[in-house]
């Protein structure tokens, strides 16, 4: 699943396409709204909504769709050659007289009233990189539950949203903690700092698309130099930055979905399963 960074990044590119042009190609390929049609409406503006994205089209719709595992929104120039995958696997195409926005193995992707958003994002937590952002409401969402796992906590997008494998994974490294430990069992201040940490990293990543970089990689004299990008996530048997020791992996799960999980056995305190 993508992280909010991520998401926000499509957001934007598709606003930029989109935004303010009238629809003159408009096909949702999905059974319950395969007969409607937005074109010759205007595209209002796309707005990220933690993992949603919420494309509002001229007349009260808007265009709810999510990206879990493996959907994705390519944003094609006129006349360019669509890229994204296999036709079959296309779910929604939007195009106007410049761009054609086509979405791929879209899992969720629903036609619904504008006034209505809330009953597909209402139940989200505070959002990351939203204007609604509240570290405070994020903390007390977290500790409500003060038994659960940190990294299943982190997860839930009720708590907050925005957080995917990867921060999960890279923000207990920074906290020196196991994704496993209880978030009750955080030391004092942790969850507080956490938060700073996670809207710090998403606001630093939003504009690198698949370069996101949680490590300290920048250079005595500017720039970046070469090195991981990354703390722990992916680094499954290569040696922690900080102690040298072997990255490990297991999977981590509430019992709906595992999702791999990456951790230092030296750095980080707290049960491991």
């Amino acid at each position: 699943m993508p992280e909010g960074d991520t998401v926000w990044l499509t957001a934007q590119r598709l606003h930029t396409a989109l935004a303010g042009q009238v629809l003159t190609r408009s096909d949702l390929r999905v059974p319950r709204f395969a007969t409607a049609d937005l074109t010759g409406r205007t595209v209002l503006d796309v707005t990220p909504r933690g993992k949603h994205l919420l494309t509002r089209v001229e007349g009260g719709l808007t265009l709810h769709s999510h990206l879990r595992m493996d959907g994705s929104w390519q944003v094609y120039g006129s006349g360019e050659r669509w890229r994204g995958g296999p036709t079959h696997q296309i779910r929604a195409i939007l195009g106007n007289a410049a761009h054609t926005a086509v979405g791929y193995r879209l899992p969720v992707l629903e036609l619904l009233r504008t006034a209505d958003e809330e009953q597909a994002v209402g139940h989200l937590g505070p959002d990351l990189l939203g204007p609604d952002w509240d570290a405070d409401i994020a903390v007390c969402n977290l500790l409500a539950d003060p038994a659960r796992p940190l990294g299943e906590a982190l997860l839930d997008q009720r708590n907050l949203a925005g957080i995917g494998n990867v921060y999960k994974s890279e923000l207990a490294f920074l906290a020196r903690v196991t994704p496993w430990l209880p978030v009750g069992e955080l030391p004092a201040g942790i969850t507080e700092r956490l938060m700073i940490t996670a809207h710090r990293l998403l606001e630093a990543n939003k504009h690198s698309f698949d370069r996101r970089t949680t490590a300290n990689t920048a250079a005595p004299t500017g720039g970046r130099r070469p090195g991981p990008r990354l703390h722990v996530y992916g680094r499954e048997g290569m040696p922690c930055l900080r102690c040298g020791t072997l990255i490990r992996k297991a999977d981590q799960g509430d019992g709906s979905r595992e999702r791999p999980t990456y951790w230092c056995p030296r750095c980080q305190t707290g049960p491991t399963s």
